[in-house]
């Protein structure tokens, strides 16, 4: 692969940083949201919560895509490099480490926009323990279902349904995992800085963050399973509109 100009890296980082940035806003915000307007109903507030997040992130892969490939999390820019290391398509090690970092910056300065949109202080450690092998084993099966989701679009050329698609699964997920599917490391991380609905204790992240890490291998090898072939790239990310022929001219 011909790495790209600094510039070209850039600004596909700064798209994963806002993006990442406003997913969190959107789960942190609506998650005050719910609580303000549905106190004492929590299956009411997970309902109203879940439905913000899932209808946000259908939306910010539009907006994204076509720069970054709206990747958002740091599990799917993982995937996306392992798959390069198989194919020469897809992240390099430097994009890798980009992405990751604008990511996990943007999960923590979502939580505080959210905070202050709110009228709440900035920052607010969560004590909300989330611990369990049940919880564990729900980030697997969430995030391993996120990744092989968007392998399954991207190999068989139907990236267009990426947005519902995406936000159809963690919608769902939110209420079939005993985790409420936070299936992304970055979002993890924002959300230990929100003591809101939304937040979980940083001692419990870890964990979280561990198991959504281990969902990489299953769906790796679920991928190469079950998508022997590939139709379109052999990437693992939402690529709605593919980067790479402005990357070239960069």
């Amino acid at each position: 692969m011909t790495p790209d100009p600094p510039h070209a890296v850039l600004r596909r980082a700064s798209a994963e940083l806002v993006g990442t940035g406003l997913l969190v806003t959107a789960v942190v915000g609506s998650g005050i949201a719910a609580t303000r307007l549905s106190p004492g109903d929590v299956g009411l507030q997970l309902l109203e919560n879940s439905i913000a997040t899932a209808f946000a992130l259908g939306a910010l892969i539009l907006i994204f895509g076509p720069v970054s490939g709206a990747h958002l999390n740091p599990v799917v820019s993982l995937a996306d490099w392992w798959q390069a290391r198989r194919t020469g398509t897809g992240l390099s090690t430097r994009d890798l480490g980009a992405y990751v970092v604008a990511q996990v910056l943007g999960a923590v300065g979502g939580t505080v926009l959210a905070h202050l949109m709110f009228g709440l202080p900035a920052v607010t450690i969560s004590t909300h323990r989330r611990d369990g092998g049940g919880l564990w084993l729900a980030e697997v099966v969430a995030t391993a279902g996120l990744l092989l989701l968007i392998a399954a679009l991207t190999r068989t050329r139907r990236t267009a349904v990426a947005p519902a698609a995406v936000g159809a699964w963690i919608g769902g997920a939110y209420w079939f995992t005993a985790s409420t599917s936070f299936a992304n490391p970055a979002v993890t991380i924002g959300r230990t800085f929100t003591g809101t609905f939304a937040g979980i204790a940083p001692t419990s992240a870890a964990g979280f963050v561990a198991a959504q890490l281990a969902a990489v291998g299953v769906a790796v090898v679920a991928t190469t399973w079950w998508y022997p072939t590939v139709r379109q790239r052999d990437a693992v990310a939402v690529e709605l509109a593919p980067a790479q022929p402005e990357r070239a001219a960069s």
